[in-house]
């Protein structure tokens, strides 16, 4: 995060933190294309037309900042964090940063980075969480069903 325009949460949140990006290629274009546009480019799924927010976690080895494009899934202004790696066996890294540093989050829909409080849901709300999640993006369910792991839902809302 640069400290330019940042409230003191997010600040606070980010801390002096160095920015290790993606080993992956299309990760990185993604999040550097949407940051330097303010959101305006490459604010979706590859060429689905899906919208995506980035998340930005703190690498529980590294210590290093973080940044992830996620499917936007957003209800009165609160955003499902869907742990889904695509129905892989395996968390994906993001949760597992997340839970390692719950206090350091951030999340960007728009031109800046606002830091977010995280919570994980289970029961009924998840099941209205999930519906809104499969809704935005449908291949969650079949991302489920693929996998014996149950995907974690989280909840992100602005501090």
């Amino acid at each position: 995060w640069s400290s330019g325009g940042c409230s003191s949460d997010l600040r606070a949140v980010s801390g002096e933190r160095s920015y290790e990006p993606s080993a992956w290629e299309w990760v990185r274009e993604q999040v550097e294309q949407y940051e330097a546009s303010g959101g305006a480019a490459a604010n979706t799924l590859r060429d689905t037309g899906l919208p995506i927010v980035v998340l930005h976690t703190v690498g529980r080895r590294s210590g290093a900042l973080r940044k992830s494009p996620l499917m936007k899934v957003e209800f009165e202004g609160v955003y499902a964090l869907v742990a889904s790696q695509g129905g892989a066996p395996t968390h994906p890294w993001w949760y597992r940063n997340l839970l390692e540093h719950p206090d350091e989050i951030a999340l960007q829909d728009g031109p800046q980075p606002f830091a977010v409080t995280v919570r994980e849901i289970t029961g009924e709300e998840k099941a209205q969480w999930w519906a809104r999640c499969v809704e935005a993006y449908p291949p969650y369910a079949e991302y489920q069903a693929k996998t014996d792991r149950v995907i974690p839902v989280l909840l992100a809302s602005r501090r």
